[in-house]
């Protein structure tokens, strides 16, 4: 049986034959209090796993939507050991898997092997480092697999062969596949890349394969699912509560997109 929240998580749903939504916050976005309660409302809208976007200065691989999320979450003072407050926060109300979704810059400050030992004390259950070469991944891997915690790495439709082995070989809990070239960030439609990236990394990895970037509506996570394990979406969240910053009614309204990204689910794995 899979260690991880993650890996178990992957395990329940391939046994039920369904596919999982993961959802991405940007934490401390409006604030760090109001986090815990913007996660709670994404499970109940059906959400699978949980990823916590750590607010950074310079967030090159994230599109408008989440750079002015990480501009809010910053001035409300929110930093990476605030984050795990929040994660542990999160985990004395659910089980719901966490991700921690973060830059290199604050984790070298912080420190490899603290960070490990924190982020695993306050029920995260693993570490994605979207800059991080995969080449030069083995210091994190081993600190974070000595803590227990998954690794997740990105691999792209441009990614050699090569690179896609060490994806396979470092990541841990699930890989995730990035639907196109560019940032993040929401599209009107996906690219026809998804498919033999999938297809790709099926033949070097069992591991469960995650889908992201430009996926925010019910449709493309119906797409998406035809082919992986899961799907991705962060822009289109952040711009809800951008959006709704001031409205008392924004966990409700997170509920119920959560629900309408969710609903095609079933649909996708016939």
């Amino acid at each position: 049986m899979p260690e991880t929240r993650i890996g178990r998580l992957f395990e329940r749903l391939r046994g039920e034959g369904r596919k999982g939504l993961i959802a991405y916050l940007t934490a401390g976005d409006p604030a760090p209090e109001r986090t815990p309660a913007l996660a709670a409302a994404l499970e109940r809208g059906g959400a699978a796993l949980i990823e916590l976007g750590v607010p950074f200065s310079d967030p090159v691989a994230d599109g408008p939507v989440i750079q002015r999320g990480a501009a809010r979450a910053l001035k409300a003072g929110t930093r990476l050991r605030d984050v795990i407050e929040i994660a542990r926060r999160i985990r004395r109300q659910s089980e719901i898997p966490l991700l921690l979704f973060t830059y290199l810059n604050p984790v070298l400050r912080y420190g490899f092997e603290a960070l490990a030992r924190d982020a695993a004390a306050a029920g995260i259950d693993g570490c994605l480092l979207t800059d991080l070469s995969v080449e030069e991944a083995a210091p994190h891997v081993e600190a974070m697999r000595r803590a227990g915690l998954d690794t997740v790495f990105l691999a792209a439709p441009t990614s050699t062969p090569e690179r896609l082995k060490l994806v396979a070989k470092y990541s841990s809990g699930f890989i995730y596949l990035v639907s196109r070239t560019g940032v993040t960030g929401e599209s009107a439609t996906l690219g026809d890349a998804v498919a033999p990236l999938v297809a790709s990394v099926r033949e070097i990895s069992g591991l469960p394969l995650a889908v992201g970037f430009g996926i925010s509506r019910p449709e493309h996570v119906a797409q998406v699912c035809r082919v992986a394990d899961a799907a991705v979406v962060g822009s289109a969240f952040v711009h809800l509560i951008e959006r709704n910053l001031e409205d008392a009614s924004l966990e409700a309204r997170l509920e119920a997109f959560t629900r309408e990204l969710t609903a095609p689910l079933g649909e996708a794995q016939r």
